[in-house]
C-alpha cells in the first residue's frame, strides 16, 4: 500500500546544563536548559550583579519547588514582565 509519512518540524534540542552555584559557603548543583543559563547571566548583567548573587537571591526568595525550577519560572516572569504585549500578573 501507498502510505504517506508526515515528518515533523524539527525541533531546536535543549541540552540540560548541571553547574555548581556557591550559596552561602555552600556548593548548590543546579540543572538548567542552556537557554535558561543564558538569560540567568544576561538578567545578572543588566542588574550589575553576579550569577551566584542573583541566584542566591532566587533561591531566598522562592515560594517552593527545586531552585531549577524557581530560576525558570524567575527568568520567564523577568522577561513577561518586560513585554509590553504580556498581561499584567495576577496576584493571589
Amino acid at each position: 500500500r501507498g502510505t504517506s509519512q508526515m515528518k515533523s518540524p524539527k525541533r531546536a534540542k535543549s541540552r540540560i546544563v548541571k553547574r555548581s552555584v556557591r550559596i552561602d559557603g555552600h556548593l548548590t548543583s543546579v540543572s538548567l536548559e542552556n537557554q535558561f543559563w543564558d538569560a540567568l547571566k544576561e538578567i545578572a548583567k543588566e542588574r550589575g550583579a553576579i550569577l551566584r548573587d542573583l541566584v542566591a537571591t532566587i533561591k531566598a526568595e522562592r515560594r517552593k519547588g527545586n531552585l531549577s525550577s524557581a530560576i525558570r519560572v524567575f527568568v520567564v516572569e523577568h522577561y513577561g514582565a518586560s513585554s509590553p504585549s504580556s498581561p499584567t500578573p495576577r496576584t493571589p
